[in-house]
């Protein structure tokens, strides 16, 4: 969580808040997806996190790829902005969020892939075919709309 949501939470404890923030789809040049296996729910998803004051969003989906796997987004194409009752989350701390996403698709980038030891515990591509089952409840509806748009 980024400093601005500890704040938040300082002040409101686990009561739902409105969490705006961007995630990245990022395919490498066989096509599979980047997930990772994230530490708090031991669900896959994809990088992302919350926006912090003054960002854009665009800028926001490159910090958390860097942050949380390691890798320099080139070339972002903003998929879609998500939100509504199934980007709905409660943490398992009981954090409530409804997030407000800006999803976007990354196929240039550069680096090394790295987790960041503290959200992120491993990081796989999969074929598209071959997803895992458990997946982040905010993720599913993005990663299902990205698929919906390969057919």
């Amino acid at each position: 969580m980024t400093n601005y949501i500890k704040q938040i939470r300082a002040l409101v404890g686990t009561r739902p808040i409105i969490m705006a923030g961007a995630c990245v789809i990022l395919l490498d040049s066989h096509g599979r997806l980047l997930l990772q296996q994230r530490t708090d729910n031991g669900l896959w998803g994809l990088p992302g996190g919350s926006m912090e004051p003054g960002e854009e969003m665009i800028e926001v989906a490159k910090r958390e790829l860097w942050e949380e796997v390691g890798l320099e987004a080139l070339d972002l194409e903003l998929l879609d902005l998500f939100s509504g009752p199934e980007l709905y989350y409660q943490y398992p701390n009981g954090d409530e969020v409804h997030n407000v996403v800006a999803a976007y698709l990354c196929k240039d980038y550069r680096g090394t892939i790295r987790g960041d030891g503290d959200e992120v515990q491993d990081i796989q591509f999969y074929a598209l075919d071959q997803l895992p089952s458990h997946i982040s409840p905010p993720d599913r509806p993005i990663i299902a709309r990205f698929l919906r748009d390969q057919v």
